[in-house]
């Protein structure tokens, strides 16, 4: 970080940006405008902060596409402007947000780095000021006049990881967040160490923000004993055009004939059928076990390593598109943006 470090801090809404009022003893939205005021020791950074919040903010859990709409425009409008990017956002649906960005901001050559905090940031225990800290030291951190991380991440508690690997584990830790197929793009502790072998590489083309998602997809969480009619019926949702199903282990689903005979029909209808593992770690395997070997002939698509919140944002965003069916089809198979692993594929912005 230099002195000439620039950072726009973006809030969104959630836990992190709540002060507790003395007199009323109620939480209530921290006054950006007055940033160091209530947190001095961002002086110490030596870089430009500015802020920028929502109004409203909104709650982490009434998240939608046209806010991640409006949330893309605000970085495309500052991108000239600012070094990186902190985003504050609720912990709920951060995964989400962190995933679909980092879709939607194709040719990202600049990080925007989403945190939170499980306590409020006017709070004795918080962990938010930590985060929040060292998010704006990651935005502004570079190497060789480059940024070390040009990426959507997520910051939080002492770990970076890629936005679109990580999930939200625990509701009351603050080891909240887990990215179990992929490494830590840095470590927090006296120093920052940045795995920089695992961080995309930035491409120094222009910014590209696709502004069109479809919401037209569901998911089908598979659990022992589920109905085959009721599968049916689930499919048969008007407008679906397509399904993350949730499978056991490496990409297993029961043998009923009856259950492949409805996944088989919707597939015939134009349903995209996309295979993610209900696992948090590891990867769908289709043919490995006799239980997947049908899904791969019927034309189920394997999702590999992908987290379920990375392929949601990756369907809204390839359905958005407007691409022909089978260009669908093979991206969804294929690394976009480091969202999933493929052997020999080198990954790039």
């Amino acid at each position: 970080m230099n002195e000439n470090s620039s950072v726009l801090i973006i809030y969104t809404g959630g836990t992190i940006g709540m002060m507790h009022n003395p007199i009323t003893g109620a939480l209530e939205p921290l006054d950006f405008n007055h940033l160091y005021k209530h947190l001095p020791v961002l002086e110490n950074l030596k870089c430009r902060i500015d802020t920028y919040s929502f109004d409203p903010v909104i709650d982490s859990s009434d998240m939608n596409p046209d806010f991640w709409i409006e949330l893309a425009e605000v970085i495309e409008k500052n991108y000239e402007s600012y070094d990186g990017f902190v985003v504050l956002h609720g912990t709920d649906t951060m995964a989400y947000s962190a995933s679909v960005l980092s879709f939607m901001l194709e040719n990202l050559n600049k990080p925007v780095v989403f945190t939170g905090s499980q306590l409020p940031i006017g709070m004795i225990r918080s962990d938010g000021r930590e985060n929040f800290i060292t998010a704006v030291e990651i935005a502004t951190a570079y190497k060789d006049g480059t940024p070390i991380v040009p990426e959507v991440s997520i910051c939080f508690e002492n770990k970076l990881f890629r936005g679109n690997r990580t999930t939200k584990f625990n509701a009351e830790h603050f080891d909240a967040f887990l990215s179990g197929n992929y490494p830590p793009l840095a470590v927090v502790g006296v120093h920052i160490h940045f795995n920089e072998n695992d961080i995309l590489k930035p491409n120094f083309k222009k910014l590209k923000v696709h502004k069109k998602l479809d919401t037209h997809i569901m998911i089908l969480k598979l659990f022992p004993g589920i109905h085959p009619q009721k599968v049916e019926e689930f499919l048969h949702i008007d407008g679906l055009k397509g399904v993350i199903m949730e499978t056991f282990g490496t990409g297993n689903v029961p043998t009923d004939h009856r259950f492949l005979n409805v996944l088989g029909e919707a597939i015939k209808r134009g349903i995209l059928i996309y295979n993610v593992s209900q696992c948090k770690a590891g990867s769908v395997a289709q043919g490995l076990y006799k239980t997947s070997l049908a899904l791969e002939s019927m034309g189920v698509i394997s999702g590999a390593d992908i987290t379920t919140e990375s392929a949601i944002a990756k369907m809204m965003f390839l359905f958005g598109q407007n691409y022909p069916r089978e260009e669908i089809c093979r991206l969804l198979s294929l690394p976009l943006r480091g969202e999933m692993s493929l052997t020999g594929q080198k990954i790039s912005n």
